[in-house]
């Protein structure tokens, strides 16, 4: 795998002021773009699995563009096996993150789904002790145990519906919606080392496919009925490829280069507050969000307004350099 080493060179060089804006512009988006999830998939009667798959084939179709037009498709030859395997590894992840979301979300509340799933960034934050060596500091960890607070109070009113019978499937919901935490945090802490290499489109392009590869093979096994799909149904995938997909995940795939993993799945701890809202007006939903939801997302905003702001660590000697610091644009 070609390496860039001249790169490393300029990796404790400070961020230019002028790089912040941008980087905070395209995560506000992203962060815009992910709140529909939740509300669009609780619109769609389809399977969860055959939601996911269309969501990805329409994606998939956007990105081909991109790819064709940039040319960078190229730089999928420098790419050795372990990191293919780290890719499709990656892709793997992100089809289970899926089905498990969204299947999480016909059990549990709106709210309390996207919550548990975006318990992401206290994995993340572990992962890239261990295998990114990028240590949180501890003002990072203060933000990220509040944050976790705050998911867990707008959680706990669908933990009591499920003790009191109110939604008898809503600790399987939790649950499902948990796993999706897992192998999210997995498909970010992946993609944070592979961005070291790749471009935005080649990157997304690889692991984009290999997610929908999976998630087809998933629904063939299933025998899942993917197609065909009302017209209704196709509007709301291609909804779903184009906001929380293409502006979502896209836009904080494009992040990982310039901020760490953490920083990344705390800003998207801001979901459930965007979710929350979008629930509640769009119709034929109308879930009004409760207390525990605004007291929560007010703690889980301090918590990443805490520890997106607060200065990067230094990078230990001999681990590697990130994404961005290969560049000299550490910008977080």
């Amino acid at each position: 795998m070609r390496r860039f080493t001249d790169r490393r060179a300029h990796s404790h060089l400070p961020a230019p002021a002028s790089q912040h804006l941008p980087v905070a512009f395209v995560l506000s988006l992203a962060l815009l773009g992910i709140s529909f999830a939740g509300p669009l998939v609780r619109l769609s009667h389809a399977d969860p699995l055959a939601i996911a798959v269309w969501r990805l084939g329409f994606s998939l179709v956007l990105v081909a563009i991109a790819l064709a037009i940039t040319g960078s498709w190229r730089q999928w030859r420098r790419l050795d096996r372990r990191s293919l395997a780290i890719a499709v590894g990656a892709g793997a992840m992100l089809a289970i993150h899926f089905w498990a979301w969204n299947a999480s979300i016909g059990l549990t509340s709106v709210a309390a789904s996207v919550v548990l799933v975006n318990a992401q960034p206290a994995i993340v934050a572990l992962l890239s002790v261990l295998w990114l060596r990028e240590p949180p500091t501890r003002r990072q960890w203060l933000g990220i145990a509040i944050a976790m607070l705050g998911a867990f109070v707008v959680a706990l009113p669908s933990f009591i519906d499920a003790t009191t019978a109110r939604l008898p499937h809503a600790m399987l919901g939790n649950a499902l919606a948990f796993l999706g935490a897992i192998t999210g945090a997995a498909y970010f802490v992946a993609g944070r080392r592979l961005r070291e290499t790749l471009d935005l489109w080649p990157y997304v392009g690889l692991v984009y496919g290999a997610c929908f590869v999976v998630l087809l093979a998933c629904a063939m096994v299933t025998h899942t009925r993917v197609a065909p799909q009302p017209p209704r149904e196709l509007w709301l995938f291609a909804a779903l490829a184009i906001g929380p997909m293409m502006l979502g995940h896209t836009g904080f795939n494009w992040a990982l280069e310039h901020v760490p993993a953490y920083v990344v799945n705390l800003v998207l701890l801001g979901e459930p507050v965007g979710a929350a809202v979008l629930a509640a007006v769009l119709p034929g939903i109308r879930e009004l969000p409760g207390v525990a939801t605004c007291v929560g997302g007010v703690l889980v905003l301090a918590g990443v307004f805490a520890a997106a702001l607060a200065p990067r660590p230094r990078l230990r000697e001999g681990g590697p350099a990130g994404p961005a610091a290969l560049r000299g644009q550490a910008v977080d």
